[in-house]
């Protein structure tokens, strides 16, 4: 089985199995907060936006798969996305979870007997990076051990060699608001470490306080410190990094993904900091 298969499988059987338990976890309030973040009145609203992009994309990955000739769209979001809202807006609770659940199997099911060249196929890998890797980021209602080591072995892991592919380097790292790659690098490893303090500091102390910081001081700060570095010392230091903050993660004990304070700086460190700086 080809790693991006096994990849794809899991985010299924792991994140999106658990995705609404780990939803569920938190109180009324929190959870309604995080959901009207996204731009949803409610979570299956948000459930109903996710299920109607499965059920799009698969159809374009079996068909792509068996040879099918299907729709090319050219799509408007907002009316897409309005629409998947709007056509689960009367079923009942019961009635529409499991369906959510029953399409997820059955996309497990297909993924997983789906033939070896489908998933060299560059529209099947797009569209399956899109539905169910990228947009289990995208909509981090509550992060999972999972999801922040997938970020850091295969977002991050990758991430030196996906910026020696990019053709204007120097136009990415402006929109950075950096000048060289090393201060970029050095940007992710200071807030790694930064989180990473307040995280031991939580967990050591239940009354832990920190006092946040000025984060345009700080970034500066970072800038400063690695500017000068080579790009081969500076991508030493990060992987270094990257690789204490795998065993990190796998040791941090289950409690921490429900802690909120500790939950949201694994988030911000880990998966929507990878997203804001993606090359």
């Amino acid at each position: 089985m080809s790693s991006f298969k096994q990849r794809t499988l899991d985010f299924l059987e792991i994140e999106w199995k658990t995705y609404i338990e780990r939803f569920d976890r938190w109180p009324a309030d929190e959870g309604l907060k995080r959901v009207n973040a996204q731009g949803y009145q409610q979570f299956r609203d948000m459930l109903a936006h996710v299920l109607a992009w499965w059920e799009e994309g698969m159809e374009i990955i079996l068909a792509t798969a068996e040879g099918r000739e299907f729709a090319r769209k050219k799509y408007d979001f907002d009316v897409f996305n309005a629409e998947a809202v709007a056509k689960y807006k009367g079923w009942n609770e019961a009635q529409f979870l499991a369906h959510f659940e029953k399409t997820r199997q059955k996309i497990v099911a297909d993924l997983r007997s789906m033939n070896k060249a489908a998933w060299e196929n560059r529209r099947v890998q797009t569209w399956v990076n899109g539905i169910f890797i990228n947009h289990a980021r995208e909509h981090l209602v509550a992060s999972s051990r999972f999801l922040i080591l997938d970020t850091l072995e295969h977002g991050w892991g990758t991430y030196v060699e996906d910026f020696e592919k990019i053709e204007d380097k120097a136009a990415f790292l402006n929109k950075q608001g950096v000048e060289n790659f090393p201060e970029l690098l050095g940007h992710v490893i200071g807030w790694w470490e930064e989180g990473e303090t307040i995280i031991k500091g939580i967990l050591s102390d239940p009354n832990f306080t920190w006092q946040d910081r000025d984060t345009d001081a700080f970034n500066a700060e970072l800038i400063v410190k690695y500017k000068q570095l080579s790009d081969e010392e500076a991508q030493k230091q990060f992987e270094s990094k990257r690789q204490d903050m795998i065993q990190f993660v796998k040791r941090l004990p289950d409690s921490a993904f429900t802690n909120k304070d500790i939950e949201g700086w694994l988030a911000a460190d880990f998966a929507e900091h990878y997203d804001e700086h993606k090359p």
